[in-house]
């Protein structure tokens, strides 16, 4: 397939291993923010292609992996309501809440679908009245826009069955909170090149500038990840820190300007938990009080519904990049795709479902 084989071929990839080979001369630890980076990074066994210099760290990059428990319970109490209709990415159905996911309440009867998009929930709205139709935004940067256009429409077209149940977060400050740990040991960061295709790089030129760190924003095949930890390994080597852009091909400075205007009006930012890592200030996402009506948390007063994480999850220490998934004592045994313990295993880019899928145990040679 034309501009993705390239990104994939095997010779450019052998050039890129090579060329970071003669190039590092000290040990670097490098932090990808992006759960399609971490999949490739496992499934194309990036990691036995670089010197045992270079540490790669997976970072809170799975937007469905950083949905706080008790967002996932707010949910289910909704979905498990008669007069509701709730609707949600695939992905969302069975990341396990306290007590239960919302596949067991579909499969108890509750009316629970997967849409492909929240255009799609809001067309189920019109066509069941009777319904209050509920969709889950999860999500980066990335998917927001969407979300803020099915608002808008809601709005526009006086659709009064319709509310969204918003979790979406924001990257950089959960990549300024990373840093701003004294623990931290990451000398490089790969941004999430989906992420910058919406909102540009300019939010990354203070954050390099402030932590003196490398950052590049990067793409998602093989070659992409190579050629973007060759560039920030340079810059360590040369001892540089400024923001990138290997993504060129898609990624521009500003990002796309009327999707940002569009999140502008629908949104306010505010802080937002992350699961594992906890409240981080002004980094999320919260509907405009012209918007409050179509709000699922005020609509069905669920913000009260306090959880608790399992004791035998380290799904936290996995998102801020301190642990490995083959590190937690029940990954592949308590805690499996079928059985998940944490979002992480359940995820279509959770870096526990990608070390399970792709047969990763630790024993080959990692950072």
């Amino acid at each position: 397939m034309r501009f993705v084989d390239e990104y994939r071929d095997g010779k450019f990839a052998s050039f890129y291993a090579e060329s970071i080979r003669s190039l590092v001369t000290k040990p670097w630890s490098i932090m990808e923010i992006c759960g399609g980076q971490t999949h490739s990074i496992v499934k194309y066994g990036i990691e036995t292609l670089l010197p045992d210099e270079i540490t790669l760290v997976h970072g809170p990059g799975c937007p469905v992996c950083v949905t706080p428990l008790e967002m996932i319970d707010r949910a289910i109490a909704i979905a498990e309501r008669s007069e509701v209709l709730f609707t949600s990415f695939g992905d969302m159905l069975r990341v396990p809440g306290t007590q239960s996911d919302l596949l067991t309440v579909k499969a108890n009867g509750g009316s629970v679908r997967i849409v492909y998009s929240p255009l799609d929930a809001l067309r189920l709205a019109r066509e069941h009245p009777e319904k209050e139709v509920v969709f889950f935004a999860v999500g980066f940067e990335t998917t927001a826009p969407a979300n803020a256009m099915a608002v808008i429409e809601a709005h526009r077209t006086g659709i009064r069955n319709f509310s969204v149940l918003c979790s979406q977060v924001l990257v950089p400050p959960a990549v300024e909170a990373i840093l701003g740990t004294p623990s931290h040991n990451i000398r490089g960061l790969l941004a999430a090149g989906h992420v910058c295709t919406v909102m540009g790089f300019n939010e990354y030129l203070p954050i390099a500038s402030r932590y003196q760190i490398p950052i590049v924003v990067t793409g998602f095949e093989p070659v992409d990840i190579l050629q973007g930890i060759f560039m920030t390994v340079k810059q360590l080597e040369e001892g540089r820190a400024v923001v990138e852009n290997q993504y060129s091909r898609v990624v521009r400075p500003d990002g796309n300007i009327p999707a940002r205007e569009l999140l502008n009006e629908v949104f306010e930012v505010t802080d937002r938990t992350w699961r594992g890592i906890g409240e981080i200030p002004q980094s999320g996402l919260r509907l405009r009080k012209k918007f409050a009506d179509f709000d699922a948390e005020r609509r069905f007063q669920v913000d009260a519904i306090r959880s608790v994480e399992s004791p035998d999850c380290i799904a936290g220490a996995v998102l801020c990049g301190l642990k490995r998934p083959y590190e937690c004592p029940a990954f592949g045994s308590k805690c499996t795709p079928e059985h998940p313990l944490g979002a992480p295993m359940v995820s279509s880019e959770g870096s526990c479902a990608a070390y399970f899928q792709y047969g990763r145990s630790g024993h080959e040679k990692v950072a």
